[in-house]
């Protein structure tokens, strides 16, 4: 369905797309979500299909693209690697061709980072990363949305990240410097993010501190965010867990962060472990806004990428 002809709007990493496009569509998610839509049309996307393939085990990814391109009048169509040819051995490279004949759009969940650029290299449609191993764009277009909504703009604030330097933490890296926030990361030293993305962002002149002391990073923070401590395909070891263990956001923790910041989780969460209960379903947790706009965040990247914003 694709025309190679035209430039193809992909939507593969915050750190390769010009802010000023970041920007267009977390505020197209937000007027969505106060029900106004592009130009007046509440079925900007009619007769436009996406295929979403699924590698990766997923709840919000699947239900918020699902939903939100039906929602703007658009279908969807599931493919996971046990019901397709992905997983009897097809190339990613001939599955891209083929779905760029019969969908407008392409959104994977995977696991290397190799997979999306494979993807993207042979579609003609676009391509949207719906998680690699590597990052986690669309979820930090939600979470910079959430922020935004209950604390104002973000630029010059401060984030604190604690826990594993994961891909979450990596899309945080990309989102500081797009976004111009302040990102302290405490992680263990060797739980550390990518160190070609803490360089990436130092030379874009980034304000990112990573640390191994949580107490010292939070101070002045109006977030704090953490993440599983066992990501999917991660092994789940005793040691792992040990060296996270004091990362954990408790009330403590919260309450060393500058007042009224907020707390913010991608989910699924396991309380008592990378936080604790009181923090999640505390009053400064905003992970539920977080997780509804997943819905409206993807609704505007779609938006973008089919050209309709």
């Amino acid at each position: 369905m694709g025309d190679a002809k035209l430039e193809i709007r992909h939507f593969l990493d915050l750190d390769v797309l010009p802010v000023e496009t970041l920007r267009k569509i977390i505020e197209a998610g937000k007027a969505l979500k106060r029900g106004e839509f592009p130009n007046g049309n509440k079925k900007p996307l009619a007769d436009k299909a996406l295929a979403m393939i699924f590698e990766k085990p997923s709840t919000r990814t699947r239900v918020s693209f699902e939903l939100g391109m039906k929602k703007l009048g658009g279908d969807a169509v599931v493919l996971e690697r046990e019901s397709s040819q992905l997983g009897r051995g097809e190339t990613v490279a001939d599955t891209a061709r083929v779905l760029s004949r019969y969908v407008d759009c392409i959104m994977v969940r995977t696991t290397k980072e190799q997979k999306l650029k494979e993807l993207a290299d042979n579609a003609t449609v676009p391509v949207i990363n719906g998680l690699t191993d590597r990052t986690h764009p669309c979820q930090l277009m939600a979470d910079v949305m959430t922020f935004e909504e209950h604390r104002g703009p973000i630029a010059g604030k401060r984030v604190t990240w604690s826990g594993d330097g994961n891909n979450m933490a990596t899309s945080w890296i990309h989102a500081a410097v797009q976004f111009g926030f302040e990102l302290n990361i405490a992680c263990p030293g060797n739980l550390a993010p990518p160190p070609d993305v803490v360089q990436w962002a130092a030379k874009k002149g980034g304000k990112v501190r990573i640390s191994g002391d949580p107490k010292e990073a939070v101070k002045g923070a109006d977030c704090i965010v953490t993440d599983t401590w066992v990501s999917m395909g991660d092994a789940d070891t005793l040691d792992r867990t040990e060296q996270l263990r004091r990362f954990q956001v408790d009330d403590a923790l919260m309450k060393a962060a500058a007042p009224g910041a907020v707390f913010m989780h991608c989910l699924p969460a396991h309380r008592g472990d990378e936080m604790t209960a009181s923090v999640i379903d505390g009053p400064q947790s905003v992970v539920w806004d977080e997780a509804e706009n997943r819905l409206h965040a993807q609704q505007g990247i779609l938006l973008w990428c089919l050209g309709v914003i």
